[in-house]
């Protein structure tokens, strides 16, 4: 069956088009520029243009499909508002079942996959992703050194790639059907942590600073995140849920295989950081 994925370029969505391809999947990838996600997906798949903050752009792009990779928010996290149109756009097309990255709060997209016959399933990753490291590339490159708030903050970060793969398997497999995945990584790690495995894989030293939440605001403030979006990460940090730190084994159940730890996600981006 054609897998219609949306957000294919982001950094879970890249992974569940690599894993679709391996698995002998047919994929359409969905993005907002087509032509420049040819350029970073596998070859042999079908690119589209769409846009799920509006749904008049959709409705050809789902046409054959059979199963959705759906994301819930657009650009800077925010939530999306059109849910009720994409979910009837892909019931009307004869999707049978959609698998939804969510971020734990129930929006449009979620209330109306429940509301509908699909067959959906909701990716709840309560964690942060281990790619979220990335930020701190250039300044271990320029000055080994990591500046950041909240330095005893308790996260069992997943890899990126393990969230692709539960989602694939709620795609293309039985059993999965009104069922919620929260999942983490297999470890739970501080920012310290975090700079030390860093560290420790390039062999040599890297200096940690922590960032007062002033400072931290206003860093964010400068790459535009909304007010809104920066009270919610910093209250999220300072009242830290449980599912953020508490190991769970979801991503073993669900695919039969470990759950990769930050220390592999490190050696698979090695280059970045050296």
């Amino acid at each position: 069956m054609t897998i219609l994925v949306t957000g294919a370029t982001g950094n879970v969505g890249r992974h569940v088009v690599h894993q679709l391809v391996q698995s002998g999947q047919q994929v359409r990838a969905l993005t907002r520029n087509p032509a420049a996600a040819k350029d970073v997906l596998p070859g042999g798949i079908e690119h589209v243009y769409g846009d799920l903050t509006a749904p008049d752009t959709l409705a050809s792009a789902m046409q054959g499909v059979k199963g959705i990779y759906l994301m819930t928010s657009s650009g800077g996290g925010v939530p999306l508002q059109t849910g009720d149109d994409i979910i009837d756009l892909a019931v009307k097309a004869g999707v049978q079942r959609v698998t939804i990255l969510w971020s734990g709060v129930k929006g449009t997209v979620e209330q109306a996959a429940e509301a509908s016959d699909l067959e959906w399933t909701h990716i709840q990753p309560y964690c942060e992703f281990m790619s979220n490291t990335l930020s701190w590339a250039q300044s271990i490159r320029t000055a080994s050194v990591v500046q950041e708030p909240f330095a005893n903050s308790l996260n069992a970060i997943v890899h990126e790639a393990d969230v692709g793969s539960v989602a694939v398997a709620a795609l293309t497999e039985t059993g999965h059907a009104g069922k919620t995945y929260t999942l983490t990584g297999p470890e739970a790690l501080t920012p310290r942590d975090k700079v030390n495995i860093i560290a420790a894989a390039l062999s040599r030293d890297i200096r940690f600073d922590e960032l007062t939440k002033l400072q931290a605001r206003e860093r964010l403030k400068k790459t535009g995140v909304s007010d809104e979006m920066i009270d919610y990460v910093h209250n999220w940090h300072v009242n830290l849920p449980e599912e953020a730190y508490n190991v769970v084994p979801t991503v073993k159940e669900v695919t039969r295989r470990d759950a990769r730890t930050f220390a592999q996600w490190v050696a698979e981006h090695l280059d970045v950081f050296s």
